[in-house]
């Protein structure tokens, strides 16, 4: 996998943050009471995005060997994948500026495997150390969001698991200073994030560079 994609998961994850804000706010601002009052807050926060992105990387492993196996099957197979993934980037742009809200759908498929999931989450709480925050990270990392399904459709065109992986490791990367931010309260960066021009001006963003991505596959499956 080239750099490229790398950091280019990187900033989709910063401009997907956004959605981060409405969809996690409430999750960040409950784990911080699970936290001993008389400890700093940063090392919980830390371990927990780190379990977040372990559990996207997992994801994102998974997928790349399963669009791998594809791409050796099917001809063409991986000029497929990464027009599905180009596709789901676009309608991810559309969501996060608000002009359609078909992603929330997609949502709906890992319900049944959060439901399962999601109790597991108690057993670490309230926290005795920051490792009791790893485990709890990594199981929220498998919440049910459109965001994280969009970027597993380009993990999944990424060729390999390794490349799959650290698509997904780049996206968690890019969420994590809006994450840590609310963490720490900075209310004023959350209400900013959640203005319409600023959705409208990320979500446009990722629209621009979902067609840009479009267009490079259908010139590549020409030539």
């Amino acid at each position: 996998m080239n750099d490229f994609n790398f950091f280019a998961a990187m900033l989709v994850g910063m401009a997907g943050g956004i959605h981060c804000v409405g969809m996690c706010g409430g999750i960040v601002g409950a784990f911080s009471y699970a936290v001993p009052k008389e400890k700093s807050l940063l090392p919980y926060t830390l371990a927990y995005n780190f379990g977040r992105i372990i559990s996207y990387s997992i994801a994102g492993a998974i997928t790349g060997w399963a669009g791998q196996i594809f791409s050796r099957q099917v001809d063409q197979g991986l000029i497929v994948l990464q027009f599905v993934s180009s596709l789901f980037l676009l309608i991810l742009g559309l969501y996060i500026a608000g002009w359609w809200f078909g992603l929330r759908k997609i949502e709906q498929f890992g319900t049944l495997l959060w439901q399962h999931l999601q109790p597991l989450s108690k057993r670490f709480i309230p926290f005795k150390s920051p490792l009791h925050a790893l485990p709890y990270g990594m199981i929220w990392g498998w919440l049910p969001c459109g965001l994280v399904y969009s970027m597993l459709t380009w993990s999944l065109a990424g060729g390999s698991a390794q490349n799959g992986a650290l698509i997904m490791a780049g996206f968690g990367l890019g969420t994590l200073p809006i994450m840590l931010l609310m963490a720490a309260g900075f209310d004023g960066i959350k209400q900013g994030l959640q203005q319409p021009v600023v959705q409208k001006m990320m979500g446009l963003l990722l629209v621009f560079f979902a067609l840009f991505q479009l267009y490079q596959v259908i010139e590549r499956s020409i030539h």
